[in-house]
Parts: structure tokens; sequence; C-alpha cells
């Protein structure tokens, strides 16, 4: 089969096609015969040794979102049978043509549904519903989504707009995407770069992290509340939080998966039944093949896209 590696920490250069053996699936796991990989932004840190992959012994395969068809299973799964189109999160090695994928984040894909319209749904979708569901925005409450173009930032916007948010605030690199979030719902677009991003917000989804933390923080209003998504990481002064009543949580959607399992398994059945409905749209900014896997992290690198950017093995 096919696959991606990197033997170096680095840009889009560092991506390699390399010919490998099929993976085995241990125990909990199914093997996954690829039909379309997502390319995020968490993938493009981890290349680079930013974040939370600067520890990875090398070399080493990207990990992320998959969907396709299962072609076998480890020990002790149940739930999943060889044949199922499924579409899941992958620790390493999603991109390939074979990837193995933990049975307890993967879900079946509806009937009539593609692999690419799973890849562009799920994953983001998930985190963008875990994220709101975590800052519980109520009432008069405004939201501001920083990074929100990307996969998941598009989908935030929607959502927060069906949940009757009445100001959502589109945070993004470039005023170019303006118009795309503003035809999803968004009632205010920034940029980076200005100096004020408007009135406060009550509730921040941090997509981005890093460098733009503080200014994220910022835009929360006195006991505003930030959920902390991303790979970027990022400080603040400990004050801040004090001399606001601001929060900041974390959110990892594998712990999420766990421990709120009954809401995971809720957010899959909405996303899907908004976006058989039409009021969800998931957005592909660019299908590429497996071997332009550099093109696509040049995408990501460069904050182009409007929407997912998807690998086709």
């Amino acid at each position: 089969m096919r696959r991606v590696r990197f033997h170096a920490y680095g840009g889009p250069e560092v991506l390699r096609v390399e010919d490998a053996e099929e993976p085995v699936p241990g125990p909990g796991e199914l093997l996954v015969r690829t039909e379309a990989i997502g390319v995020t932004l968490p993938c493009v840190r981890r290349v680079r040794g930013d974040g939370n992959g600067g520890g990875d012994p090398l070399p080493a395969m990207p990990g992320g979102e998959i969907a396709g068809v299962v072609v076998g299973r480890g020990a002790d799964v149940t739930g999943f049978a060889v044949g199922d189109r499924v579409t899941s999160l992958t620790l390493t090695g999603s991109y390939a043509e074979l990837a193995l994928a933990p049975a307890f984040l993967a879900s079946r894909i509806p009937d009539g549904a593609t692999a690419v319209e799973a890849v562009a749904l799920v994953r983001s979708g998930h985190v963008a519903l875990a994220a709101l569901s975590t800052g519980a925005p109520r009432g008069a409450e405004s939201v501001l989504i920083t990074g929100a173009a990307s996969g998941t930032g598009h989908l935030a916007v929607q959502l927060a707009k069906l949940q009757g948010v009445p100001r959502v605030v589109a945070a993004v690199s470039s005023a170019a995407k303006a118009e795309f979030l503003r035809g999803l719902g968004a009632d205010e677009v920034v940029t980076y770069d200005q100096e004020s991003w408007g009135e406060p917000v009550d509730v921040v989804l941090d997509g981005v992290g890093g460098e733009l933390l503080p200014r994220a923080l910022a835009a929360s209003a006195p006991g505003g509340r930030l959920i902390f998504f991303n790979s970027g990481g990022g400080t603040v002064p400990a004050y801040e939080l004090l001399a606001g009543d601001r929060t900041i949580t974390g959110l990892t959607m594998r712990r999420f998966a766990v421990v709120h399992r009954t809401r995971y398994e809720q957010h899959e059945a909405q996303l899907w039944e908004l976006a058989r409905s039409g009021r969800l749209r998931a957005a592909v900014h660019a299908e590429l093949p497996l071997a332009e896997a550099a093109k696509a992290h040049e995408i990501i690198e460069g904050r182009t896209n409007l929407g997912k950017v998807i690998l086709r093995p």
C-alpha cells in the first residue's frame, strides 16, 4: 500500500509518499481502506513539530480523519463488520490507503452519503458541537470563533446560528473570507490584524491558539468563557482570568467521546440530520490525490481554505 510519512520536521516539503506493508489491526482497532482523508491544522503543526507533535519519534505519520470501508478487525471489536462504511479519527497513519482506527471513535456512514461528505462533516462537526456544548451560550449571549473558515470553524458558525445565538463573530486571517462566512450566517467578520474585534463576546471558541490566544481571551467580556480546542498552545497571564472573572476550558475529542459518550452519539445523529435537511453545509475547499499531500498542507499553511481540504487515495 501507499502511505505518507515524514522523516524530519518541517514544511510540506518533508512529506514523502512511500510503499509499506499493510498494517495489522490490534485489540479494539479497525483496518479501514480509506476513500477520503481529512487534512487539518493539527496535522500540519505535527509535521512541523509544533504543539503536541513536537515529541514524536521520527519517522512519523500524520494522524487525523478518515472515511472508507472496514477490511479487518482486531480482537474485542464489536458493532462493526467487514464491509461496513465508516468514518473515524486515527491517532497516526491516516495519510494512507489502509489505516488503523480506534473502534470507539468510529461510526457508520449513512446510506446515500459519500466518504468525502463524512470526512467534511463528522469529525469537524463533532469538535464544533462539543465546543459549543462546553461553552454553553444561552439567551442573548454572543460567540466568537477563531479559524472560522476552517473545516471546524465554518461548521461552528452555522451550528451556533442554528442554536439561536443572536450574535456570531467570525475571526479569520483575511477579509477575503468574509463573504463566505456571512453566507453561512456570521453576523460579523473580523480579521486577526484588526485593532479591535468589536464588542466583547460571552463565549470564545478558539481553534487557532498560539500568539492569537491572548487576543481571543481579550475579546471575551467579564465572566466570559474560552473553549480551547486547538493544537497551537499559547499562554495568558493568570491575572487576566482573575481580573475578568474569565475561564479557559480545554477540549479534546478523545476524552469527550469517552466521558460524554451519550452526548457524543447524540451529536453524531444531529450532524447527519442537519446535513440531510440542508440546514448544515459542510464545505469542501479542495480534493487532492494522496500523492499531493504536500500541496494540501500548503493550502492549510497559507490559510486560504474555505472549508475542508481532503486527500483521495
